[in-house]
C-alpha cells in the first residue's frame, strides 16, 4: 500500500499507453492505487513500441527497437510478463560503406576499408583537436578526427537527424557511441582482428512472437479496467484542471502525467500562444519488406546495419526474422528498414517503398532474383527528438511552468530528451513519476540522463 502520500487520495490521468504511462500505471497497480486512468487516443497499447501484422502475415515494429535495459527494476517487471517468451540475441551490427560491411564500433574496424579511407581515419585519430567542441559536429571531430568523421560518423549523423549538425548539442552522447583507444585500433589493424565486443545492447531480448509490441500488451493486460482506449485530447484546461476529448467527454484530475508530445501537449494546454516553441525533431518512415526463402548468407547473424552513403535513403536496417522467426511465415525472412525527414531534410521524392527497395538492391541486401512477398510502410511522425543546441534551455522553463499547474510531461517525447528514450529509459519515467507524485521521491531520469546511463540501478 501507498506509504505516504502528498495529497490524500489525488485524482491521477495518464496521456498515453506507451512504456511510459503503462510505467506508471505499473507503478501504481504495484502500490495498489487505484485512483488513475490512461487514455489513450488509439485502440491499442504500446505508443512508438507498437508492433503490427501485415496481411502476408509478416510481423513488424515500429523502427528497430532492442531491449536492453540499465534498471534492475525494469528486468523484473519484463521477467514477470514474459515469462521466458523470448530470444537472447548477442549482436551483430555493422557498416555498409564501399561497397562492403564493416563491423561496428567503426571505429575499432577502420583496417576492412580501402587503404586510402583508413590511413586518412587513423591520421584523423592522431591530428584532433584539443579544442572545446562547441557543438555536435564539432565534438565528433574532436573525438573520432575528421578522417572518421568525413567517412562514417558525419554522414551517417545527417541521414539519422535530419538537421545540421552545428545546432545539435552533444550531452546527449552517454554511452550510445564507443570511444577511442588507438592502441586497440593499431592492434586490430596489425593482427587483422575484427573487435566487436562492445556497447549497452551487446547482448539483447526479444519476444518470440507479438514483436516489441507483446512486451507492452502484456503489461496492459495487468492495467485492463484503467486504460480507456480512442480517447484524443482535444483541449487540457490548467486551471479548472479539466481533460477535454475529441469523443466530447471529459475528466478532471489533481496530478496529470503527459506522455504526448511536448510540443502537441503545449497547443493542447494553450501556451502556444504565450512562448516560441525551441523544439524540433525528425519523423521516419518504416518500411518491410518480406521475401520468400532462407536468410542469405551475406545477412546471416546480422542484426542491424548502418548506411552513411547515398546509395540508400535508409540509414538503418534490421533483419528483422532474425530477432524472432516468427517474425516472418514459414520459409520466408524480413527485412525492416528506417528513413528519416524533417522541415530542414524532406524525405525522398517518390513512392517511399519502391525508393527503398531500390536502394535495398543497390547495397546488395536485396539480390536480383530475390521474390518480394510483402511490403509494410508506416510513418512516425515524431520520431526522433532533436537535442538542439537550445533545447536544455527551453525544457526547464517549461517543464518547470508545467509542473506549477500540476502538469507532467514525460516520456520519449514528453520529456523530449533522446538520452533517455529508450524503452528502459520512458517506462522508468513513468514509475519515478509515480513515486515523487505519492512518496516524494526525487525523479532520477528524467533529471540525471549521465548517471542512469552510466551505473545501472
Amino acid at each position: 500500500m501507498v506509504q505516504e502520500m502528498k495529497m490524500k487520495n489525488p485524482r491521477i490521468i495518464i496521456i498515453g499507453a506507451g512504456p511510459c504511462g503503462l510505467g506508471a500505471g505499473w507503478r501504481l497497480r504495484e502500490l495498489g492505487y487505484s485512483n488513475y486512468t490512461i487514455y489513450e487516443q488509439s485502440d491499442h497499447v504500446g505508443g512508438l513500441a507498437s508492433s503490427y501484422v501485415d496481411s502476408n502475415g509478416f510481423t513488424w515494429d515500429v523502427g528497430g527497437h532492442v531491449l536492453h535495459s540499465h534498471y534492475t527494476y525494469f528486468d523484473q517487471m519484463f521477467e514477470s510478463v514474459m515469462r521466458g517468451d523470448y530470444f537472447t540475441h548477442e549482436r551483430e551490427s555493422w557498416v555498409w560503406i564501399y561497397d562492403r560491411f564493416v563491423p561496428y564500433p567503426f571505429q575499432n574496424n577502420i583496417r576492412h576499408l580501402p587503404k586510402k579511407a583508413m590511413d586518412e581515419c587513423l591520421k584523423g585519430l592522431y591530428e584532433r583537436s584539443k579544442k572545446s567542441p562547441k557543438h555536435f559536429a564539432d565534438w565528433i571531430a574532436a573525438s573520432f578526427g575528421d578522417g572518421i568523421a568525413n567517412h562514417f560518423l558525419t554522414p551517417y549523423n545527417k541521414k539519422v537527424w535530419a538537421y545540421p549538425l552545428d545546432m545539435m548539442s552533444f550531452g546527449w552522447v552517454g554511452d550510445r557511441v564507443a570511444t577511442v583507444d588507438i592502441t586497440r585500433i593499431e592492434k586490430n589493424i596489425r593482427e587483422q582482428k575484427d573487435d566487436v565486443s562492445w556497447g549497452p545492447n551487446a547482448v539483447f531480448h526479444f519476444p518470440k512472437r507479438g514483436g516489441t509490441g507483446e512486451i507492452w500488451r502484456r503489461v496492459a493486460k495487468t492495467l485492463a479496467t484503467h486504460i480507456s482506449y480512442r480517447k484524443e485530447v482535444t483541449r487540457i484546461d490548467a486551471k479548472r484542471h479539466s481533460i477535454h476529448f475529441s469523443d466530447g467527454t471529459t475528466d478532471t484530475y489533481d496530478e496529470l502525467l503527459s506522455t504526448m508530445p511536448l510540443d502537441v501537449l503545449l497547443t493542447r494546454i494553450g501556451e502556444q500562444r504565450k512562448r516560441k516553441f525551441d523544439l524540433h525533431f525528425s519523423g521516419v518512415a518504416i518500411v518491410g519488406i518480406g521475401i520468400k526463402g532462407e536468410i542469405p548468407d551475406r545477412l546471416r547473424g546480422k542484426c542491424w546495419m548502418y548506411f552513411p552513403e547515398n546509395q540508400a535513403p535508409f540509414f538503418r536496417a534490421t533483419v528483422f526474422s532474425h530477432y524472432s522467426q516468427f517474425n516472418a511465415p514459414p520459409g520466408s525472412w524480413s527485412l525492416m528498414t528506417e528513413v528519416s525527414g524533417s522541415k530542414e531534410r524532406p524525405f525522398p521524392q517518390g513512392d517511399m517503398i519502391d525508393v527503398v527497395i531500390r536502394g535495398a538492391k543497390a547495397v546488395k541486401l536485396i539480390g536480383s532474383h530475390d521474390t518480394i512477398q510483402s511490403t509494410w510502410a508506416y510513418y512516425v511522425d515524431h520520431g526522433y527528438p532533436t537535442p538542439t543546441i537550445n533545447r536544455d534551455r527551453f525544457l526547464h522553463a517549461v517543464l518547470q511552468a508545467l509542473t506549477r499547474v500540476h502538469v507532467y510531461s514525460r516520456g520519449r517525447f514528453g520529456a523530449w530528451k533522446y538520452e533517455v528514450s529508450n524503452q528502459d529509459h520512458t517506462f522508468m519515467q513513468g514509475v519515478e513519476w509515480v513515486n515523487a507524485i505519492l512518496l516524494g521521491e526525487k525523479e532520477i531520469t528524467v533529471d540525471h540522463a549521465n548517471q542512469v546511463n552510466q551505473v545501472r540501478s
